[in-house]
């Protein structure tokens, strides 16, 4: 491990990179450097204008692969965001090749981000319980857009849920792995946390759909409102009929749980408004 500085901030690599090609976009301001994906991410800013740039090519501290493996999966995730271009998505500019890798480039945006690695995580559970069922309720509709779209979400999990806490505005980052449907899992154990996970993203050759989301879905419900890994009653915040709802989704038999993102969104707000259908 060594230690680089840019414009002040120190940050951790395996071994030295060259980033002077960071003063193009502006100043930096922000590292983000203990990810496990193989991109470190930056905060500039050039004349009152701040960016958020995405870099594969360096080795950081985290990851264990091969730098051209990361720059090729963030040059195939510029598609992803393109196509699901949406409000409550990081504005996505553009990604171009620039010192010796691969930058994505987004709008800078003042909301922080839920993930256990992050300070901001205690903040998410001192707001509201109806504050944090309006963040779950945009995640539920930003991934019912998703299915529309006919892609499958992969590796969503908490850190990739972020809140303006002045504004009140939910953000969703990090979408780099979505993919289009049909997709069948290749690897046995795919990518992702495993409080969010279901059976079938351990199972090689088993089919992700929007089933499978629906259970990412659940894990999601209990990320905000209880516990993700545990999903119990005892850990939950919000009402019961709302528990009995986020609990079918995370049901480890898929013809247990809803069929599609709409279904579970039809049974949520029933539920909410006090005309849950118990099944």
């Amino acid at each position: 491990m060594i230690v680089q500085n840019i414009d002040g901030i120190n940050y951790e690599l395996q071994e030295p990179f060259d980033m002077s090609f960071l003063s193009s976009y502006g100043k930096v301001f922000r590292v983000f450097d203990k990810q496990d994906s193989g991109c470190i991410c930056f905060g500039v800013q050039n004349k009152g204008k701040k960016l958020f740039v995405k870099f594969a090519g360096a080795k950081p501290v985290r990851f264990k692969g091969a730098p051209q493996d990361a720059i090729s999966g963030l040059k195939a995730a510029c598609k992803v965001y393109e196509d699901l271009r949406h409000k409550n998505l990081v504005f996505f500019i553009k990604g171009e090749n620039i010192g010796n890798g691969y930058a994505t480039i987004f709008e800078w945006t003042d909301a922080e981000c839920m993930g256990k690695q992050y300070d901001a995580r205690d903040k998410f559970f001192e707001l509201p319980v109806d504050d944090r069922i309006h963040i779950f309720k945009e995640i539920l509709v930003f991934h019912q857009f998703v299915s529309e779209k006919g892609y499958v979400a992969i590796d969503f999990y908490d850190g990739s849920i972020m809140y303006d806490f002045t504004n009140k505005k939910t953000i969703i980052c990090d979408i780099d792995s979505y993919s289009k449907m049909p997709y069948i899992n290749s690897m046995g154990r795919m990518w992702g946390s495993s409080r969010f996970m279901s059976p079938e993203e351990f199972e090689k050759n088993a089919v992700i759909d929007e089933v499978t989301n629906v259970y990412l879905m659940g894990a999601t419900a209990f990320a905000l409102l209880g516990d993700a890994a545990e999903k119990t009653f005892q850990k939950w915040n919000a009402d019961k009929v709302l528990f009995e709802v986020a609990k079918k989704a995370v049901s480890n038999d898929r013809s247990n749980r809803y069929q599609s993102i709409e279904e579970f969104i039809a049974e949520w707000t029933r539920a909410k408004n006090g005309k849950f259908h118990r099944l």
